[in-house]
């Protein structure tokens, strides 16, 4: 399958089957950072400039709760390390249920916003050392990582015997990555470099040493994805077939569990 990077280039690139369940973004570029230079791109910003902003700043804000609750379940308090920490909104909320936070994030300026939070970001998961958390978590974050099998590795790590790695990520077996094909926003070229079904994510990280233990779908995802995928394919945004695709997807996934997205919590397993 060939997909446009609709955000920055207008390049076109591959979806390759690399593992069972798991695709793989072709060719990837040598510089992948100028491929965020985008106003539009959204994770980096605080933006509410337009009607699609506020849909999605609203909903983070609505999230940002939720995904806490979810964590509290497991842990009242504690240390939580963001990957991928954006502008830090995800460690400000931990923050204030009194966790010890710590994030990173490499893009500059969304880092830059994060610290004038006052919170404690890095640019780079390698200046996290001589450090266990009782949660890390990677909220849409994996996707984008090129050196998969070390990142994971690096997670089991740093992660305490006790605790919980969150990941969330799009499902390339979800209704509407099947209805908008091509044009599925989810797909991100070139910025997400994997693409997951959820048995291809429970395998990668079965083999690094993680047992899966709980999913959780990120409903809301299927609707901004549908938002997005209807201005690809249209050229315009459409927010009453965008509506009317998550309302499906959503509905659809009820028996199947194949969510837009979906936040997967592991444990660690013994090494043998």
């Amino acid at each position: 399958m060939i997909c446009k990077d609709h955000l920055v280039s207008g390049e076109e690139f591959q979806i390759l089957k690399y593992e069972n369940g798991i695709l793989r973004t072709d060719p990837v570029p040598l510089d992948l950072s100028k491929y965020y230079e985008s106003e539009d791109y959204i994770s980096h910003s605080d933006s509410k400039s337009n009607l699609q902003d506020k849909i999605y700043q609203l909903v983070k804000s609505h999230m940002l709760s939720k995904k806490a609750s979810w964590i509290r379940r497991y842990f009242k308090q504690g240390t939580i390390l963001d990957v991928g920490a954006g502008t830090g909104e995800f460690l400000n909320k931990m923050k204030s249920y009194l966790w010890n936070v710590e994030g990173v994030e490499p893009n500059k300026t969304a880092r830059e916003l994060g610290v004038l939070k006052g919170l404690n970001l890095k640019d780079d998961l390698s200046k996290i050392q001589n450090k266990k958390f009782k949660v890390i978590s990677l909220w849409h974050v994996l996707e984008h990582l090129p050196d998969l099998e070390q990142k994971i590795s690096e997670f089991y790590e740093l992660l305490d015997d006790a605790g919980i790695l969150i990941i969330a990520v799009p499902n390339h077996n979800s209704y509407e990555a099947n209805y908008y094909k091509e044009d599925w926003a989810a797909w991100d070229v070139p910025r997400h470099l994997w693409h997951f079904s959820r048995k291809g994510i429970e395998r990668k990280l079965s083999e690094n040493h993680f047992k899966l233990v709980y999913e959780k779908p990120l409903k809301f995802d299927s609707y901004y994805v549908s938002l997005l995928s209807e201005k690809n394919k249209n050229s315009k945004t459409n927010f009453i077939n965008a509506f009317y695709r998550g309302l499906v997807s959503n509905i659809k996934a009820r028996n199947s569990g194949e969510y837009s997205s979906i936040a997967y919590f592991f444990k660690k397993s013994l090494k043998t």
